[in-house]
Parts: structure tokens; C-alpha cells; sequence
């Protein structure tokens, strides 16, 4: 399926690897242009030569911007490099686990800086643009947490939700008519090195191997495997396609089968 955005510019976020990484690859794969963002230099770069190689054929345009988009300065020097966008996915890591009790003031600021502020902040700096050229897509990564908390991420909890209620609200209003679609994707147990610090963590915990954990935790979802990048990067791309204009202000969630929920 042609989904209709090749030559749109995209802004990627945590782009470098995991769930941001597989979002590039799959836009730049439609022939979407793309600058990826994320705070390692290294990893950064490695990653764009990689999508360049894997995607030349697509004649997608691959650009990078070394900064934590979750600041100021990181944000300032992004838009320097481009002001307009057609398509942005926000995308910033979690913040710790742990007991709501232990956590101060500054941790919840820097929760919500991180996984409400800055998605509003991009939103507001792109969505103008995109209305007045009839076209926008902003895509959101959440967590699956979001519709069904987990209780030692209190911070994720309450940070997400902020920016799902958000985003609720500015996705049906004058924005839904001028083309511009927000969506948030939820992403439940997927391969990235994330889990693999949760999964490890876990085994140390309980004096299980790393193999035994994984399989634990496996057998709990009823996909029996963990999502890959690059799925999740193929939702998202449809999510930021022609075909998905009609579809705004909704939760996507994407976890195996392992909410048990019927909403």
C-alpha cells in the first residue's frame, strides 16, 4: 500500500534505537524525509547511516540533531535545523520505577517535563504549519500503562495520562478540519534495550537466568513474544498516512493481546 507521504518532512524523536529507530526506518521507507533526534551522538549517527543505506532506493533525505528535545536549547536547536514538518513523533524515555512515596517534587517535574511538557511543546510549535498546508500528523509514544497502570510507574502513570487528556481535547478541536490529525501509540512489552535493563534487573532480583525471565514473561502475553521495532514503526507510519486522516485523538494500543480489557 502506497500510504502517500513520500517527500513529507518527518521529526523523529529518541530516533537512535528502540521504538524511535523503528518509526524512522518505517517512514523513511515510504520515501518520508526525515531528521532524526536523540541525545547520543554516536548511536545517533550510526543509526542515520544505517537508514540511509537501507532506504536510498526510497530517496528519502535523512538528517540528525544530537540534542535532548526534552530542553529548551535541545528544542531551539532542532527547529534551527528545519521550522516545518509534516509529520512528528514524540518520543522520550520513561522516568524511573519505583514507590511513589520516594519521590520528590523534582521528580515529578521532570516526569512531566519529559513525557507531557515536551509532546505539548512540539505540538504547538508544528501544528500551525501543518494546518495552513492542509497536512500534519503528530504521533505521540506512549505506554500501555496509560490504559492500564502499572504501580511502581507512578511517574510514567501520571506524566502520560496528563498528555492523553491533552490530547483529547486538541485533536477535536479546530485542528481535526484542516487536516491535522493526533494520535497516541501505546506500546506494551517490546524488544528493545529498555526491557532488556527491566528483564535483567528482574533476573537479579530473583536469582533467575535472564532466559527464564524472558519466558516467564512471554507466556503472560498472548502473542507469546515481545513486539519488534519494526512493527511498531509500520503502525505509526499508517498512523501518519492519507489513508488514516479520518482517525484523531485516539489511543493505539499495541501489546500482544495482554490488556484484558474490552475498552
Amino acid at each position: 500500500m502506497d500510504l502517500g507521504i513520500k517527500g513529507k518532512w518527518a521529526l523523529v524523536c529518541g530516533a537512535s534505537k528502540g521504538l524511535g529507530l523503528g518509526c524512522a526506518q518505517a517512514l523513511a521507507a515510504e520515501g518520508v524525509n526525515v531528521l532524526m533526534v536523540a541525545r547520543g551522538a554516536d548511536a545517533l549517527a550510526a543509526a542515520a547511516t544505517q537508514l540511509r543505506a537501507a532506504h536510498a532506493d526510497a530517496g528519502a533525505e535523512v538528517l540528525i540533531c544530537a540534542q535532548d528535545i526534552t530542553t529548551g536549547a535541545g528544542r531551539a536547536a532542532v527547529f534551527a535545523l528545519r521550522q516545518d514538518f509534516d509529520i512528528v513523533v514524540t518520543n522520550a524515555g520513561g522516568p524511573p520505577t519505583g514507590d511513589f512515596r520516594d519521590w520528590d517534587r523534582e521528580a515529578w517535574i521532570r516526569a512531566v517535563d519529559a513525557n507531557m511538557l515536551t509532546p505539548i511543546e512540539l505540538i504547538k510549535a508544528t501544528v500551525d504549519g501543518m494546518a495552513a498546508r492542509g497536512f500534519g500528523r503528530i504521533v505521540n509514544i506512549t505506554s500501555s500503562a496509560v490504559k492500564a497502570p502499572i504501580d511502581i510507574l507512578g511517574l510514567s502513570n501520571g506524566a502520560r495520562s496528563g498528555l492523553t487528556g491533552f490530547v483529547a481535547g486538541a485533536s477535536r478541536g479546530s485542528l481535526a478540519a484542516r487536516g491535522v490529525t493526533i494520535n497516541n501509540l501505546l506500546p506494551g512489552k517490546f524488544d528493545t534495550d529498555r526491557l532488556a535493563t527491566t528483564l535483567g534487573g528482574t533476573a537479579a532480583k530473583t536469582g533467575k537466568s535472564l532466559e527464564e525471565v524472558r519466558a516467564q514473561v512471554q507466556a503472560q502475553i498472548p502473542s507469546r513474544r515481545f513486539g519488534t521495532a519494526a512493527e511498531f514503526g509500520q503502525v505509526c507510519a499508517f498512523l501518519c498516512s492519507q489513508q488514516a486522516g479520518y482517525m484523531t485523538g485516539q489511543n493505539v494500543l499495541l501489546d500482544g493481546g495482554a490488556y484484558p480489557g474490552t475498552f
